[in-house]
């Protein structure tokens, strides 16, 4: 047995069965994926996967066992190589954050200017993606941490801890009728065409949630996951916008007319969040502390060890 092997049988998982992607994910050719996948049921004498001709299709009883030993081993193989880096080399390497676009366009930015300020030999990699890419980011060890509102409570094998509270705003242009209204009901917005993100992205589920609490059925006629991109649609006047708090700039924005909106759709949280089980390097808890004080990495580091919980009050 080897670590390619293990590697490949992980990757041929990830990728659906697909074993020319799993080849083409880890810059090698199917047969050798394939033939180092059998060679492995070979050694162990039992059938990982269930095939259809040359096609694997499903992961057998038995290799279901096998594939949570090869992710334990694997995972601390990334842990050796990380307790290394960050003792030979403290203060330099890579840091992978895993981030919607939100997070990454309005709360990174000065984050991670300051966490280069602290770690100028310390490269810093973004991917950025819709909160179920992020959580499998982390998932798949691509990325140390990631940030997102919705999605990561609902991983098992990721630990998140609250970062931050938000709330909606109502976005308009400057001469929309409901910038005359004092006092904004959701009665008000479902009279006129919605214009917000996406399903499962930036706090959607509150706005649904709260629109049919009361009955109602708002005509939602864009979405989208990038806030700039729905701030420019509301500037043509295409719809009220209703958009995260971090995402408003008022001198950028100087077109449009934005509210707080967290008296109707109420709070949102978004949460950081680590694999279980992984070593993390000195910097990952700086940037985590940089994220929110309360990330203090004592705190961090007890809940890794399973030694507290993530549901602290902001």
């Amino acid at each position: 047995m080897n670590l390619h092997q293990f590697r490949f049988l992980q990757e041929a998982v990830r990728r659906n069965f697909n074993l020319t992607e799993a080849a083409r994910a880890l810059f090698t050719s199917q047969p050798g994926v394939s033939k180092a996948i059998i060679e492995l049921e070979d050694e162990l004498g039992v059938e990982i996967f269930s095939r259809h001709g040359k096609r694997i299709r499903k992961l057998t009883a038995p290799g279901e066992e096998v594939l949570r030993s090869v992710e334990i081993i694997m995972r601390e193989v990334g842990n050796l190589k990380r307790i290394g880096q960050n003792y030979a080399a403290q203060d330099s390497g890579q840091l992978s954050i895993a981030a919607t676009h939100t997070q990454a366009r309005y709360r990174l930015p000065h984050v991670v200017a300051e966490f280069r300020r602290r770690f100028p030999r310390v490269s810093v990699h973004l991917l950025q993606g819709s909160p179920e890419q992020v959580a499998a980011a982390v998932m798949e060890e691509r990325a140390d941490l990631g940030l997102a509102t919705e999605s990561l409570l609902d991983h098992a094998g990721l630990i998140s801890l609250p970062c931050y509270e938000w709330q909606h705003m109502v976005v308009t242009p400057r001469n929309h009728p409901l910038n005359d209204i004092a006092e904004l009901s959701l009665e008000d917005l479902a009279r006129h065409p919605i214009v917000t993100y996406g399903q499962g992205v930036a706090g959607r589920r509150r706005i649904d949630q709260a629109f049919t609490q009361h009955g109602l059925h708002p005509d939602i006629v864009l979405e989208a996951i990038d806030s700039d991109v729905l701030k420019t649609y509301v500037e043509l006047d295409m719809g009220v916008g209703l958009i995260a708090e971090m995402a408003l700039q008022p001198e950028r924005d100087s077109l449009l007319h934005a509210r707080p909106a967290g008296q109707l759709f109420g709070p949102n949280l978004t949460r950081v969040a680590f694999k279980q089980g992984v070593y993390q390097r000195g910097f990952v808890y700086v940037l985590a502390e940089l994220l929110s004080p309360r990330l203090s990495r004592k705190l961090v580091e007890q809940v890794l060890r399973g030694e507290g919980h993530g549901d602290f009050s902001i």
